[in-house]
């Protein structure tokens, strides 16, 4: 099971407590979150159940390539860390 880590930043918005889910990919870890707390979707996914702009998400330590499908691997007791995109200069 992947251990799935949110920022206090976004826990501000919604309840997300960490959680450990079964998952091989990315999109299976989240869906299976959601499952439990189905407020969390809106805030990580847009309309089209793709990344939202603003949204970053590493697994174990490296940020995921594929934004749309979320088809990134998560290895059995990765770790999954979503966390707000910051910006500026």
């Amino acid at each position: 099971m992947a251990t799935v880590r949110f920022t206090q930043n976004l826990q501000r918005h919604a309840a997300a407590p960490e959680a450990r889910v079964p998952g091989a990919t990315v999109r299976e870890v989240l869906d299976a979150t959601f499952s439990a707390n189905p407020r969390l979707r809106g805030y990580i996914l847009d309309d089209q159940a793709a990344l939202r702009r603003h949204m970053v998400i590493f697994v174990d330590g490296t940020e995921i390539t594929d934004r749309t499908t979320l088809g990134d691997p998560v290895p059995a007791n990765g770790e999954v860390f979503v966390m707000q995109a910051l910006s500026g200069g």
